[in-house]
């Protein structure tokens, strides 16, 4: 199959695909360094400890264009 041939496939079967392709992909082939890991580690705590702010993706716009 060829990229442009996906046009073919209806938006349910373009999920399918997409969800083979991402179950396909091994965690442990994905490696990430342990600075990277603690960052993660520390953000996915601030939200399990609900101290994590929000925006929608309106306000971040209008944060860039003011900066």
């Amino acid at each position: 199959m060829k990229i442009k041939d996906i046009n073919k496939f209806s938006n349910a079967e373009k999920i399918a695909l997409a969800e083979k392709l991402w179950d396909s992909i091994s965690k442990k082939d994905i490696a990430i360094s342990e600075e990277l890991q603690k960052e993660l580690d520390i953000r996915l705590q601030l939200v399990e400890e609900g101290k994590t702010e929000y925006y929608t993706w309106n306000e971040v716009k209008s944060h860039l264009k003011k900066i």
